[in-house]
């Protein structure tokens, strides 16, 4: 991740979830693996006093299996490292969230946190996307799945531009 898309994601969490913990680095990816069947998370910081923001981009229903991936992912994440674990997720305006807000019993110190944009966020995911091509990171299955969802998602008259920069990646990058 580039310092322009570093400070970005920085700036998002700070004005979305009002965080105005010092963020020090992206985690590395040898104390960000996880258990094998457990997602993954997108991308993860690690603040000055060693905790850990998860931000995600949310571009499906937002229902008890979205939000029970993101408990095991913070639990798992936690238990491994024994740091707090806030997990971040912005989705657009038009998704159905179909679980209400409650407390979630666990041992692990964890807080998720749901915001819905009204900015188009298939503009924010596509560059953010870009830019992990750009930085010469490898895509996951999940950015892959966002990334053939978002001519689904967006506007109706900008389909056809999600769906040419799909096909470009995919052409582009993968092998089938």
């Amino acid at each position: 991740m580039d310092k322009k898309d570093f400070d970005l994601k920085r700036e998002l969490i700070k004005n979305t979830f009002e965080d105005e913990r010092s963020i020090k680095c992206v985690t590395p990816m040898e104390i960000r693996q996880l258990d094998e069947n457990v997602h993954q998370g997108g991308d993860i910081f690690t603040t000055e006093e060693g905790e850990f923001i998860d931000l995600e981009f949310q571009l499906v229903d937002f229902d008890e299996e979205e939000l029970t991936k993101y408990i095991e992912f913070a639990e798992n994440l936690y238990e491994k490292h024994q740091k707090k674990v806030s997990v971040y997720i912005i989705c657009p305006k038009d998704i159905n969230i179909t679980v209400k807000e409650c407390p979630i019993k666990s041992d692990a110190d964890f807080t998720i946190k749901l915001s819905c944009h009204h900015e188009d966020l298939c503009h924010m995911v596509l560059e953010v996307i870009k830019n992990k091509i750009k930085n010469h990171e490898i895509l996951t299955n999940e950015d892959i799945h966002i990334l053939a969802m978002l001519p689904v998602k967006c506007a109706k008259k900008d389909r056809n531009y999600f769906r040419l920069e799909y096909l470009k990646i995919i052409n582009k990058h993968f092998h089938y």
